[in-house]
């Protein structure tokens, strides 16, 4: 009934096996991919044919995490999984990139993968096993995929890079300075086709050392993926790439000329109106048949490329009338909203990122519900990109893969810098409004970002500055490597590499390449103009704001106290009865942990006092011998009760009330009377001997021979 095909190899610490035949055997592949016990299913379809006018490749791809494979049950009210978390997303979008240049050129045909993760042994992250799956699936599939690709994860610790480390390891590298490094490669056996990272100040060599390692641990993966499909793989699908010479052609006579003086436009508009019209000019002079042809697209596209490119390789200059190397001119401004706590406006050209800083308290922290546990996170950056920010009018909606994508580049740029929380415990939300763009609006987030929380009086380690390459690689293996790539250099180019750190290393390195044969020579030159781009960044930067500022006046000030474990029952109270009333007493927001660490935020520097003293009045033990202000709270014959400390009452005996005898308590005191009172110490059976009479009863101090001593309030 089944005709299963099986591979199995040792890689690392554990074994890696890819089994086809047995399940969703109606995709065009399907292939479940272990490592350890960690299983992803992986299924690929395709369109036979592709839809009539279509000119992009509709290639889809969806990650889903089960909460079955770890044996959890999904939280909120409908107990099932909704729409996708960000760990999805980001998963999603990193086995798409490199895939995606390896589809045969001119194939348009709509192809789904999805990705759904089975078992989780909570060591072996399921995103690179889901990556090797992806790729098994469409190598057996039958589709035009000029793969294999594989990846892994690099860790580096103790100056050794590590192979797929735990899950565990990875988790929190701000807090765990034995590991300085969170790295994805994903390639052919022959190039590098994707690079993702979050990295703490590592060197240009550190970096490219942990690319090769990569590179050279997935090519046995590589092997073992075209070994399953030696076995299992259906027959190629019977795909020709179209062939639109004679249209290229007729649209490169018709209008390379004003194409040309179009890309010699310095200003983006006047470029993209001047494009437009170069085009209209073009298809005016095609015929109907020719307008309606599904190559047009491509047409356009190539001619376009050959004028960007050739002028660049050629030694001319670029689009905008830079040289190589050149970063376009860098205006930054700090405090520009009044009541934000920090905010920052950077300008690279012709692209722009408004970046907020909001300082919040734990009870602000994100809670992460994942496959493998729970955890919170205080640093948050969301990013955000209006259809306005290129000119464009459009629907505006939820954030899709794109500001995902772009937001968590720029969050993992900035994790080396962050204080640690022991230092500075507020938790911190960071929004980029991309406000214009024209090449590399998360480069520009990062910049933005590092400002804006200087400006908001966070304690950075360092400035963080990110730069965007580019490439262009031709076929007799001529190329150019650009610094702080434009839009269109981006779309017509060959890499997009973006590069983010701080004057002593880098933090965060992303690479997508779009054709294969990136050389090491090549990555080790981008990595080297990349530092000198941001180099300069920083150095702009540091004009306006080098290290952080004063707080906000509308920001939270955070103080922190540690009571006994002992004691945080009593803080808290029965039901949350006693620290309700802390912070309706006081006006601070109070938050307490299971170690006994107390934080007390408050704007009001008088609420934060006020709450911190009446936590400590009940977590503190009174001192013998010394002298409290205390209230009347019940007169008996023998004397008078009187609290003092907190909750705390003790009796003031009748003969310690005054330096004469007394009928009784009451010709002297009365109940809710304020008192001074000296703590003499506890009987046997713990209860507290008060005194009155040795205190001055006007200003609290004590009556002694000759002396006086201050009383404690």
């Amino acid at each position: 009934m089944f005709n299963i095909t099986k591979k199995s190899m040792q890689w690392g610490e554990d074994t890696l096996t890819l089994e086809t035949g047995k399940v969703a055997r109606q995709a065009d592949g399907s292939v479940i991919a272990t490592l350890g016990e960690t299983s992803v299913m992986a299924n690929v379809t395709f369109a036979k044919k592709a839809k009539e006018g279509q000119d992009f490749f509709p290639l889809t791809v969806h990650y889903q995490e089960k909460y079955y494979a770890a044996g959890k049950v999904p939280g909120g009210f409908f107990k099932r999984e909704a729409r996708p978390t960000e760990k999805e997303t980001l998963t999603a979008r990193l086995i798409d990139r490199p895939i995606r240049p390896l589809f045969v050129p001119g194939f348009k045909n709509e192809v789904l993968v999805m990705c759904t993760v089975l078992s989780h042994d909570l060591v072996n992250d399921p995103d690179i096993v889901a990556m090797i799956a992806a790729s098994a699936a469409l190598t057996i599939s039958g589709a035009p995929f000029m793969g294999p690709i594989a990846g892994c994860r690099v860790g580096y610790s103790d100056g050794e890079y590590v192979l797929n480390p735990d899950v565990e390891d990875m988790q929190d590298l701000r807090g765990d300075p034995d590991q300085g490094l969170d790295l994805i490669v994903a390639g052919t056996r022959d190039a590098v086709m994707m690079v993702e990272s979050e990295a703490y100040e590592l060197s240009e060599e550190e970096m490219l050392g942990a690319v090769t390692f990569a590179h050279d641990q997935l090519k046995p993966v590589v092997d073992l993926i075209v070994s399953l499909a030696e076995e299992s793989a259906k027959d190629p699908f019977d795909f020709q790439p179209p062939d639109y010479a004679a249209l290229y052609d007729k649209v490169k006579s018709a209008g390379e000329e004003q194409m040309r003086a179009a890309f010699a436009l310095k200003d983006k508009q006047e470029r993209t109106e001047a494009i437009a019209a170069a085009r209209e000019a073009i298809m005016g002079q095609l015929s109907e048949e020719e307008q309606e042809d599904p190559n047009l697209g491509s047409a356009f596209k190539k001619l376009e490329s050959g004028i960007l490119r050739g002028d660049i390789i050629q030694g001319g200059a670029r689009i905008d009338g830079r040289d190589k190397e050149t970063v376009r001119p860098i205006v930054c401004e700090t405090g520009m909203l009044p009541r934000t706590h920090g905010s920052s406006l950077f300008t690279r050209g012709e692209t722009q990122a408004l970046v907020v800083t909001t300082l919040g308290t734990g009870e602000d922290e994100q809670i992460i519900d994942a496959l493998h546990g729970n955890f919170r996170s205080n640093f948050l950056l969301h990013y955000n990109f209006p259809p306005y920010s290129v000119g464009e009018a459009g629907r505006v909606g939820p954030p899709g893969r794109r500001e995902i994508g772009h937001g968590k580049l720029a969050w993992r740029a900035l994790q080396a810098v962050l204080p640690p929380a022991t230092e500075f415990p507020y938790t911190i939300r960071l929004v980029s409004e991309i406000t214009e763009s024209n090449g590399s609006s998360s480069m520009a987030t990062v910049c933005g970002s590092s400002l804006s929380m200087m400006d908001a009086g966070v304690p950075l380690k360092a400035p963080v500055a990110g730069v965007a390459m580019g490439l262009i690689l031709e076929e007799d293996g001529q190329y150019a490597v650009l610094t702080d790539i434009l839009g269109d250099e981006d779309h017509l180019g060959d890499m997009d590499f973006k590069v983010a750190g701080t004057e002593k290393g880098i933090t965060s390195l992303q690479m997508d390449i779009k054709v294969a044969g990136i050389t090491p020579e090549i990555m080790k030159q981008a990595l080297a103009q990349a530092k000198d781009g941001r180099m300069h960044i920083l150095s702009e930067m540091n004009k306006t704001l080098s290290e952080a500022g004063g707080f906000s006046e509308h920001a939270p000030r955070i103080e922190t106290m540690t009571v006994p474990q002992d004691k945080i029952r009593e803080v808290i109270g029965s039901g949350g009865k006693v620290i309700r009333e802390i912070v309706e007493t006081s006006g601070a927001k109070v938050d307490i942990n299971d170690d006994g660490v107390i934080k007390i935020a408050s704007p009001n520097g008088e609420a934060i006092q006020k709450a911190y003293d009446m936590i400590y009045s009940i977590v503190a033990e009174p001192e013998e011998g010394k002298i409290y202000k205390g209230k009347v709270v019940k007169i008996v014959d023998f004397g008078a009760f009187v609290n003092f400390f907190g909750k705390r009452d003790g009796l003031v005996h009748v003969s310690q009330i005054e330096n004469r005898r007394l009928n009784h308590p009451s010709d002297v005191l009365k109940e809710g009377q304020e008192v001074w009172v000296k703590l003499l110490g506890f009987d046997d059976r713990g209860k507290v001997r008060l005194a009155m009479k040795m205190v001055d009863q006007e200003t609290g101090e004590e009556i002694k021979e000759g002396k006086k001593e201050e009383a404690a309030d």
